[in-house]
């Protein structure tokens, strides 16, 4: 175990992991409270096409995904809030247009690029310095956020009409929110690859739900759940040989059904049958 944290490539991993785990795991409770879950898949497609423009135009593949990623959770909150169509149905349309993208766009490239394919199905163990840098950076970005605005985004996403009577300003909170799930997605796109990142969002989240009553718990929960099973991700995709993003979905999927089993939720549900 310890010759392995001697290899600069697994240092940067597992820091990596950590912040990946403790971002997308905090950002997911959010999303699962607030019916968010189809937004991720339609934001990770978008991000992926972003980086196969990058890869063709030969120019910073994050940056775009990126924009990409901005541009598609600002229009779907957009067409969402103004009621010209409904959250799910705006998400699948950008969520099959994006993908199409990024076909077009592999298809336009003369020759075949494995780094592309790292980002649609993860490659935690190939971050560079590089990457590391802008997983840091925007994973910092994303929790100031979420410590700054905690109050305003608890009470939005239990009462978002009585929020806004109250005089928060909901509609740029919203979009606000949207924002931070599309920055979370980049910066975990590499390692856990537009397939599956959706997964490290939502499940950690959701196994949580399962634990506790209580918010403050679910974020713990959550956080404890996320990092862990992302950093186990990373030591057993070295271990075994096996793909990282894969792996670490796995593993986190296999915490989700153990807390279905021990979700006190459960019990209370049972006992009240009987």
């Amino acid at each position: 175990m310890f010759e392995m944290l001697s290899y600069e490539f697994m240092q940067r991993a597992l820091i990596a992991s950590v912040i990946i785990g403790l971002v997308c795991s905090i950002i997911g409770v959010f999303v699962i409270l607030k019916n968010l879950t189809f937004i991720g898949a339609g934001t990770s497609h978008a991000a992926f096409a972003g980086v196969t423009l990058g890869y063709l135009i030969k120019f910073s593949p994050l940056s775009i995904a990126v924009l990409f990623s901005l541009i598609t959770v600002w229009i779907v909150g957009y067409l969402s809030k103004k009621g010209y169509l409904k959250l799910d149905a705006s998400v699948g349309i950008f969520y099959s247009l994006t993908m199409a993208l990024a076909v077009l766009f592999i298809g336009l490239m003369k020759i075949y690029n494995a780094e592309v394919y790292g980002y649609l199905f993860g490659s935690i163990l190939s971050v560079t310095k590089l990457d590391l840098a802008i997983i840091v950076l925007l994973g910092v970005v994303v929790l100031f956020l979420v410590y700054l605005f905690f109050k305003e985004f608890h009470f939005i996403t239990f009462d978002e009409e009585m929020a806004r009577a109250g005089g928060i300003p909901t509609g740029w909170l919203s979009f606000l929110l949207l924002t931070m799930i599309a920055l979370t997605i980049v910066i975990s796109l590499k390692s856990v690859g537009a397939i599956l990142v959706f997964a490290m969002i939502v499940t950690p989240a959701a196994a949580a739900y399962q634990l506790t009553y209580s918010m403050i718990r679910m974020f713990i929960y959550s956080a404890l759940i996320g990092t862990g099973s992302s950093v186990s991700g990373v030591f057993l995709s070295y271990w075994l040989d096996l793909p990282s993003g894969a792996t670490t979905v796995l593993f986190v999927s296999f915490v989700f059904f153990l807390s279905v089993l021990l979700s006190p939720k459960h019990r209370t549900i049972l006992t009240a049958i009987n």
